[in-house]
């Protein structure tokens, strides 16, 4: 693992990986890492764990952080082309050849809507998680506070519009400030650590340990369907239904995920209980893209992805590090970094002097493409059946533009999926036209590009 080996470089650290119980008094924690007073930090079996509180100890977060992402670049040139941000294009690169002043506007407005998307960051000083004593989730929870900051941007879509800029000369959107709210650090809030966690049991969420894509995707819909369960339907923390995109109709079998229309058509259906044909989707698509590194076919679809309208970015990062990237500029990812330390903060939405400060930034990091973690997970908003529909025909020439090794494929139904593959025999190019004129060919059953895939 990344963060191992840079323990064992920083500090000669020899990280057994033999069950053992280590400890370390609160005495010598950072300051800004403390459990509380009086407290001992407990390792539980991970010994290099004891490791990483040394290095903190011993230099700044954000320098450790650099070891694991690398430098975060942060400069941005308009001779690297265009940047795609969440499906808007800003021309930096057309507006340079044009006027000075021209292309000085076109980049603030980038500025000002990178700036707008909200960050989400490690925090400290919140209520102890359930029964443990931690009231911090520094150096494990990155891919937690990643996803947050995903579902985050659904809602602020949802409720606000893709246009929407956080403008500190105006009053804060009512909206906005919810939106805040259900992201708290605290079992009150929505979308909380703490209820994620609760709610990532069976896939093996447990306080103080670190989560890949596919379980924090599984994670959100066990949550969202808790809390419909319980809350008004009316008054849904998340007003839009869930589909995490499988690999197959149990999601058991490896190879490029369906979006299967039925299948969507039945989250909205079992959203509403029955009220509506369609609702509001968030559509999560899990892949693992490579073995120790991503296959180099797959960037130039990935990079596609972000110009599509409906685009929520990307859960990915290096291994052990979690960022989100929301935006490509050529091959380079921008990322939102949930790496700093922040102090927990209780958003107060009735007051106009609320400050929302931490969460935003305008420092715009960017790292290569080529160097993410195979392992990510893809998001998307669909606002209706009809944005439903254009992200299918974008989805579909995508997958035909793939040269046989789709990130994902549409299917209107499984039936119907399965009877063509028979009818074309193993192997075979499937193509295919359902109700509602989606068409695309679906290439290269699973069996041909297994050597790209794992199991979800």
């Amino acid at each position: 693992m990344v963060l191992k080996s840079i323990c064992e470089r920083i500090i000669g650290a020899t990280c057994s990986s033999k069950s053992s119980v280590e400890t370390i008094d609160n005495s010598q924690v950072p300051a800004s890492l403390k459990v509380g007073s009086g407290e001992t930090v407990y390792f539980g079996n991970s010994g290099w764990a004891a490791a990483v509180w040394k290095v903190v100890n011993s230099g700044s977060m954000r320098r450790f952080q650099e070891r694991v992402l690398g430098t975060g670049r942060t400069e941005i040139s308009s001779s690297d082309g265009d940047i795609w941000l969440l499906g808007v294009c800003h021309n930096i690169s057309q507006q340079e050849s044009t006027a000075n002043v021209d292309a000085s506007n076109e980049f603030a407005a980038f500025e000002q809507d990178f700036s707008s998307k909200i960050l989400v960051t490690y925090r400290k000083g919140f209520d102890a998680i359930g029964d443990s004593k931690y009231t911090s989730d520094v150096y494990w929870g990155c891919m937690f506070r990643s996803s947050q900051m995903l579902v985050a941007q659904a809602l602020l879509f949802h409720k606000l519009g893709r246009s929407w800029r956080k403008n500190i000369d105006k009053p804060l959107d009512k909206e906005y400030i919810e939106i805040l709210q259900s992201f708290g650090d605290s079992e009150a809030s929505a979308f909380s650590i703490h209820n994620l966690l609760q709610a990532g049991k069976d896939y093996g969420l447990a306080v103080g340990s670190w989560v890949g894509p596919y379980a924090m995707c599984r994670t959100w819909e066990v949550l969202a369907r808790n809390q419909r369960e319980t809350d008004n339907l009316a008054e849904q923390p998340l007003p839009m239904a869930i589909y995490v995109v499988s690999g197959d109709e149990d999601g058991e079998r490896g190879g490029a995920p369906v979006v299967c229309i039925e299948d969507a058509s039945k989250r909205c259906s079992d959203f509403s209980r029955g009220k509506l044909v369609w609702t509001p989707l968030l559509l999560l698509v899990p892949l693992v893209l490579g073995l120790d590194k991503i296959n180099p076919r797959y960037i130039p679809l990935l990079q596609s992805t972000f110009k599509f309208p409906q685009s929520l970015g990307i859960l990915g990062g290096k291994p052990g590090a979690s960022t989100y990237l929301i935006g490509v500029q050529g091959d380079k990812a921008l990322y939102l970094d949930p790496h700093e330390v922040q102090q927990v903060v209780n958003i107060n939405g009735e007051s106009q002097e609320t400050s929302t400060s931490s969460y935003h930034s305008n420092v715009i990091r960017h790292i290569p493409l080529d160097s993410i973690d195979p392992s990510l997970a893809i998001g998307f908003y669909c606002r209706d059946k009809d944005d439903f529909d254009d992200f299918c025909s974008r989805a579909s020439k995508l997958a035909e533009e793939s040269n046989g090794a789709p990130l994902f494929t549409v299917a209107q139904s499984w039936r119907f999926l399965s009877q063509t593959a028979s009818n074309n025999g193993p192997g075979g190019n499937l193509g295919f036209q359902d109700d509602d004129s989606v068409a695309m060919d679906v290439a290269n059953e699973a069996g041909n590009n297994e050597d790209d895939w794992q199991l979800l």
